[in-house]
């Protein structure tokens, strides 16, 4: 099967406090804004420790300067924090930002240690999904004195959201992780307003092409997302991500035809051209939709936007 696994809650709360009780009333907001702005650009302090997913104790000496990821969702993080210039390797499935693509690649499903240490990193951003997988290569980066933290395989958006905030603290990023969290989460709202009284639609998820048809079911990230999205997954009976047969897909007839991925040309074509498909109601009212499959499955900053474009994708009229 040809597709890729991209799939990955720690909230900052900002306290204001109220001080010099001899202040007039006209005084107090001045110095309330003051207080905020100077919380919102405290430095982070080093020697920092942080505790990664794995349960490993990561110290990092000296503000991060020089950095590698070995996950997607982490490089998106990382740029969207402002830190282009400081991201030295990536992964070979990179795709986003375009600015990720030209930089030094450390591998693929199979890392390049030797690469890594070359570049001399003083922190690699690994993730929980390879952490098993990658547990040989780790050690080696960890026994060459490079600073590894792996971040949580985020598996919702609260989690996502503590992702961010965690690579913000670390790389001295904190104020800019809040920010891109909030604007995430107002995102989410105004999606959630727009379908709150729409009427609800059925919807098929496939993530991959015939003969081996994947959907997913509930207790997965594409179900949360549904959720958000006011949409009511025809195969929510079945947990996790498991194979269907076509038989079953015309059966449960769905409204709505998503697709996840883009390793097929002119798969939307294709889906509607199957045998027996024809009679599907997402056939006849033309509503079979291909989505982004990196937006909907990479927990990062773009993944408000995934969630946007799924419902705009079930409910259109609602985002006219």
């Amino acid at each position: 099967m040809k597709k890729l696994w991209q799939l990955g809650f720690m909230l900052v709360m900002a306290f204001t406090l109220l001080v010099g009780c001899g202040q007039s009333d006209s005084k107090k907001p001045e110095a309330e804004n003051n207080k905020t702005t100077q919380s919102a650009n405290k430095s982070a302090t080093y020697p920092m420790t942080v505790t990664d997913d794995t349960g490993n104790k990561v110290e990092f000496k000296q503000e991060p300067t020089k950095m590698v990821s070995l996950m997607p969702s982490n490089t998106e993080i990382l740029f969207a924090l402002g830190l282009d210039d400081h991201v030295i390797g990536v992964t070979d499935n990179d795709t986003y930002p375009e600015a990720a693509t030209k930089k030094d690649k450390v591998g693929g499903m199979e890392l390049n240690i030797e690469k890594i240490i070359s570049l001399k990193p003083d922190a690699v951003f690994a993730h929980g999904m390879i952490a098993e997988s990658a547990k040989s290569g780790i050690q080696q980066l960890r026994d060459a004195g490079i600073p590894v933290f792996v971040v949580k395989n985020a598996s919702n958006f609260e989690e996502t959201y503590e992702s961010i905030k965690t690579i913000g603290k670390i790389t001295n990023r904190s104020a800019k992780a809040d920010q891109i969290v909030e604007d995430m989460k107002a995102k989410v709202k105004d999606v959630q307003a727009k379908v709150a009284d729409v009427k609800k639609r059925n919807v098929f998820v496939e993530n991959s092409d015939e003969p081996e048809i994947y959907t997913a079911g509930k207790d997965t990230f594409m179900q949360e997302i549904l959720n958000l999205a006011n949409v009511k997954n025809v195969a929510d009976d079945q947990s996790g991500w498991f194979k269907i047969d076509p038989e079953e897909i015309i059966k449960r007839d769905p409204d709505v035809y998503l697709i996840t991925y883009n390793y097929v040309p002119n798969i939307v074509e294709k889906v509607k051209k199957r045998q027996g498909f024809k009679d599907l109601k997402a056939i006849k009212n033309d509503r079979v939709v291909q989505v982004d499959p990196d937006k909907t499955s990479r927990p990062g900053p773009r993944l408000a936007e995934g969630l946007e474009e799924v419902a705009k994708a079930v409910y259109p009229e609602a985002f006219k």
